[in-house]
């Protein structure tokens, strides 16, 4: 595959300098402690429960032991950030994922989600409306690794280093029509199977969605991830297949999508439509422009340390790629 080199920016860093794969896969430390913000509609706290060495000994051996992307070219326009990428227990220790449960530590509820056999229908205002499956998705585009950041609207950060394919090449694929303004995703969704024990969200809005403009969508940046560390999506990162925006709050990355829908209306979303004063549609990452309920001016980076601790950084515009999005906004 072809890729397109530019200048250098300034956040980032050589690639020698980027953590390497074996880093991934030979921690001896582990988890202490993580502690999650509130997030909106949840009247319980989210705090990241204390890993045991041998239940980390266990994720990493039994869910993370996933195939390899071999070979993986990583894309070298995205092939480092000023930060060093998170490490990997702790990145699969510690996620969002509300049809599992209310915490940070849904990684063992969310090994119920099936992902055997997996479709994407890909319908709405398009000219060759699809039904992929991931071998389809793994023949039909180009597979690669972004390094990129994570931002939450919890105020706490990553850096990741996704597998993937550009979001623009399905659009090239699929041809959406003169009519397509928006986009929605939708992510997988079983009553019987994804409501988390003891967290139970009754008449919300499921199915989880989420929503680009066909501009947002298009942008160079706009990523669906089928894999995380060199390796198949774990299933708490949202396999088989997830939206990653890097420019906008983590809640945009609907995980487990079963439909991608071009519309000509913009469409609800989850989160916005619980509480469109604290969740909006674009949810771009601004350190100027505070949650309700607090700041979003600096976040807490979670990478990895002698205590494993949380280090407090600055929060970047468009969380670091305004030379990237700056221009959709403007």
């Amino acid at each position: 595959m072809s890729f397109f080199f530019h200048q250098r920016p300034s956040w980032q860093l050589p690639e020698s300098q980027i953590t390497s794969e074996s880093a991934y896969f030979n921690r001896r430390r582990f988890i202490k402690t993580l502690v999650g913000a509130g997030i909106a509609a949840s009247a319980t706290s989210l705090v990241g429960c204390q890993k045991t060495q041998a239940q980390n000994s266990e994720l990493q051996s039994t869910y993370l032991n996933l195939p390899k992307f071999d070979p993986l070219r990583t894309n070298p326009n995205f092939a480092s950030t000023e930060r060093p990428i998170t490490d990997q227990i702790l990145a699969s220790s510690y996620n969002n994922f509300y049809e599992f449960g209310g915490n940070k530590s849904i990684w063992q509820a969310a090994q119920n989600l099936p992902t055997e056999d997996w479709k994407v229908e890909v319908t709405g205002l398009v000219k060759n409306p699809r039904t992929y499956d991931l071998d389809t998705i793994k023949k039909e585009f180009s597979i690669e690794e972004r390094i990129y950041r994570f931002r939450c609207v919890e105020a706490w950060s990553m850096v990741l280093p996704w597998v993937g394919f550009p979001m623009k090449a399905l659009m090239e694929a699929v041809e959406p029509t003169s009519e397509a303004k928006f986009v929605s995703f939708t992510s997988f969704y079983d009553p019987e199977i994804t409501t988390g024990p003891g967290f139970h969200l009754g008449s919300l809005p499921w199915p989880y969605t989420e929503g680009l403009t066909i501009k947002e969508m298009a942008n160079e940046l706009a990523f669906f991830a089928i894999g995380i560390y060199g390796r198949e999506l774990p299933k708490q990162h949202g396999a088989p297949l997830r939206m990653v925006i890097p420019w906008k709050y983590g809640f945009k990355g609907a995980k487990s999508i079963v439909k991608i829908e071009f519309l000509k209306e913009q469409p609800a979303t989850y989160w916005n439509t619980i509480a469109p004063n604290e969740y909006g549609f674009h949810a771009n990452v601004n350190p100027n422009v505070p949650h309700p309920r607090w700041s979003q001016a600096t976040e807490k980076f979670i990478s990895e340390g002698p205590d494993l601790t949380w280090e407090r950084k600055e929060t970047f515009l468009y969380n670091g790629y305004q030379e990237y999005v700056g221009s959709l906004y403007g």
